[in-house]
C-alpha cells in the first residue's frame, strides 16, 4: 500500500486528498455530503477515472448515512437526488456512472432505512476494496509485457493518485519495480493541468522508482535517441471497439509510438470497458475552462481575450492500440470479440 492515500472513509466524511495542490503541499480535505463530492470531482481535487468512481460511491454513501429519512422509500428518493448531482460532476469517465448505478442497485434491495445505510456504505467500501485489487491484478497481468531493462513512456497520472491505491497504468510501473524490473519511466508533462510533471513524478519520487519528465512535444525525440520499450496509458472509458478516451494527449503520443514501432497499451479496469458505446465517436468529451491553458500556476501566459478550446480527453482509434490490459485478462484485437469476452464474465 502507498504511504499516501487519495480517498480515506473516516466514519462520517470522505477524506480526499488535495491533488491541486501538489507537489508543493500536501493537504487532505474533508466532504461530508454528496453535492460538496460532487464539487470536488468536478475541481479535481480527486482525477481519475476509478477515484472518481469511489469518491461518488462514497458521496451516495454520505446521503444515507446523514439522512434523516422516516422510510425506505424517502431515502431511495435522496439517493436519486444525490445521484444525479454526483452524475453531472464529469461527464467522460465511465466509472463515475458505473460506481452510482451499482450502489442504487444495492440500495433498492434494502427493505429499511437501517438496512438501506448500511448496504449502501458496503457497497461504497467493496468498490474502493474491490479497486486495490484490481489494479494489483492489472499490474501482474502486464509483468509478460515488461522487458527487464525497460524503458517505459507514460501520459498523465494513472497511479494511486487516480485510483484508492496501486494505479492502472502506473501501476504497471510500481509492479514491475516491485518485482525486481529494472525500469525507468518517461512521464509526458501533460498539459494544461501537468498531471504527469505534478503528480506522476511526485508519487514515482515517493516510491524511488527512476523517472524523468519531458515535455508533452518531446516523445518522438525521446523514442528516437533514447529507445522506449513501450507507452502505457490509463483510460477514462473504452468504446466496444476498443477506442479509449483518455486525458488529452493521449492519441499524439499513440500516432508517435506506430511512428517508432513502440507497443502502445492500455491500462484499465474493466469497470471502465463501455460495451454499450459503440465506438469512441459516441464518448462524450468533457470541455474545461479556458484559464487552464492561459494561466499556469495562476499566471497568465496568453494575451488577455485569446480564443481557447480546452477538451480534457481524446480518443485513440483502436487500431493505433497493441493491447487493454485489464484485471480479467489482456485484450487484443480484434477488441470487439477480445473486450466482450473479459467484460461480459466479470459483470
Amino acid at each position: 500500500m502507498s504511504t499516501f492515500h487519495s480517498i480515506e472513509w473516516t466514519g462520517d466524511a470522505l477524506r480526499l486528498l488535495d491533488q491541486r495542490e501538489l507537489p508543493q503541499r500536501v493537504i487532505y480535505r474533508e466532504y461530508r455530503d454528496a453535492g460538496a463530492v460532487a464539487e470536488a470531482i468536478r475541481a479535481m481535487v480527486t482525477r481519475g477515472a476509478p477515484a472518481i468512481g469511489a469518491s461518488a460511491a462514497f458521496g451516495l454513501a454520505l446521503t444515507a448515512v446523514n439522512s434523516g429519512a422516516s422510510s425506505a422509500e424517502a431515502l431511495r428518493q435522496e439517493l436519486a437526488q444525490a445521484a444525479d448531482t454526483l452524475r453531472q460532476s464529469r461527464p467522460t469517465a465511465v466509472n463515475l456512472f458505473w460506481a452510482i448505478e451499482r450502489v442504487l442497485r444495492r440500495a433498492a434491495g434494502a427493505d429499511s432505512v437501517a438496512e438501506m445505510r448500511q448496504a449502501v456504505l458496503a457497497e461504497a467500501q467493496a468498490i474502493a476494496a474491490e479497486d486495490v485489487q484490481t489494479n494489483r491484478q492489472i499490474g501482474f497481468n502486464a509483468l509478460p509485457l515488461i522487458p527487464n531493462p525497460a524503458q517505459i513512456m507514460h501520459h498523465c497520472n494513472t497511479g494511486s493518485l487516480a485510483t484508492v491505491d496501486y494505479g492502472t497504468a502506473l501501476g504497471i510501473i510500481r509492479i514491475a519495480h516491485e518485482q525486481g524490473r529494472r525500469v525507468h519511466a518517461w512521464l509526458d508533462e501533460t498539459r494544461p493541468r501537468l498531471q504527469g510533471a505534478r503528480l506522476s513524478a511526485w508519487e514515482l519520487q515517493q516510491l524511488e522508482i527512476p523517472h524523468t519528465v519531458i515535455v508533452d512535444g518531446a516523445s518522438g525525440h525521446v523514442m528516437r535517441t533514447v529507445g522506449i520499450d513501450l507507452c502505457v496509458v490509463g483510460a477514462d472509458r473504452v468504446a466496444a471497439n476498443g477506442d479509449t478516451a483518455n486525458k488529452i494527449g493521449t492519441y499524439n503520443l499513440a500516432l508517435v509510438a506506430q511512428a517508432h514501432d513502440v507497443p502502445f497499451y492500455v491500462a484499465a479496469p474493466t469497470s471502465t470497458v463501455d460495451l454499450s458505446v459503440a465506438t469512441g465517436n459516441d464518448i462524450p468529451i468533457e470541455s474545461r475552462p479556458a484559464q487552464e491553458v492561459t494561466h499556469v500556476g495562476g499566471t497568465p501566459v496568453t494575451p488577455p481575450g485569446t480564443p481557447v478550446a480546452n477538451p480534457a480527453f481524446d480518443v485513440t482509434p483502436a487500431r493505433l492500440i497493441t493491447a487493454i490490459i485489464t484485471e480479467a485478462g489482456i485484450a487484443y484485437p480484434p477488441f470487439t470479440e477480445s473486450l466482450a469476452a473479459l467484460v461480459q464474465p466479470a459483470a
